[in-house]
């Protein structure tokens, strides 16, 4: 602890703000991993034991009322779609309606996780230029010191001045990882979603499929 107190100390006044960029990203990464967990786990649930068992029951009117109320990503896709089905709308316009839903939940799912490679980029450059101020600031005070004097302060100077630039590094790194991981997670949902609406437009072609084939279409409320 006082080895790691001492190299923020020494590093100069840039590791303050390296240090709120890393404070910052941590509370990014913490809030957006417990809501993709919880997020994940509503729409499965949400999917699989509310609206799913009443699309195979051919129950679309509740289907999309459960949808509709159950505020989640999953289900306000689906519930695009299943509005233009219930409007007598063609398989392409139910498909056109889900991909505008999932247009619109995917912001909640992306939100503030490309602030990380930004943070990460920021935290990078602070702690490059806290090391050139902090090496002109060495050379400039060897300038008049002694000859026999200048080797040993200029090497610690920099030795003090490369602790920015550790320091950056050392809060750009896990940031980047964390986005990396982040970004893969709502890739999953997104593909989750986009398996659901698969499912759904399938359903509704075996439905008509069915529906042709007893010589009549039966009514999709």
């Amino acid at each position: 602890m006082e080895t790691a107190i001492n190299f923020f100390q020494q590093g100069g006044p840039f590791m303050y703000p390296i240090a709120l960029i890393l404070l910052l990203g941590l509370i990014i990464v913490l809030e957006r991993f417990i809501y993709l967990q919880v997020a994940r786990r509503r729409n499965r649930v949400a999917f699989e034991q509310g609206i799913w068992p009443l699309l195979k029951k051919g129950d679309f009117k509740q289907a999309a009322q459960t949808a509709r109320e159950s505020g989640v990503e999953i289900g306000l896709m689906l519930e695009a779609g299943l509005a233009r089905y219930r409007n007598n709308q063609s398989r392409g316009d139910v498909e056109y309606a889900m991909e505008e839903g999932l247009m619109e939940v995917l912001p909640r799912l992306e939100k503030r996780t490309p602030y990380l490679a930004t943070l990460a980029n920021v935290a990078t450059l602070l702690g490059l230029l806290g090391t050139i101020i902090g090496l002109i600031s060495a050379f400039t005070a060897v300038a008049d010191a002694e000859p026999s004097e200048k080797a040993e302060m200029l090497s610690q100077s920099i030795s003090v001045a490369m602790n920015t630039t550790a320091f950056g590094l050392m809060s750009a790194i896990p940031l980047l990882l964390a986005h990396a991981y982040l970004q893969t997670r709502t890739n999953e949902m997104v593909d989750s979603l986009e398996m659901a609406s698969v499912k759904l437009l399938n359903l509704i072609s075996e439905t008509e499929t069915g529906s042709q084939a007893r010589g009549g279409a039966t009514g999709r409320g």
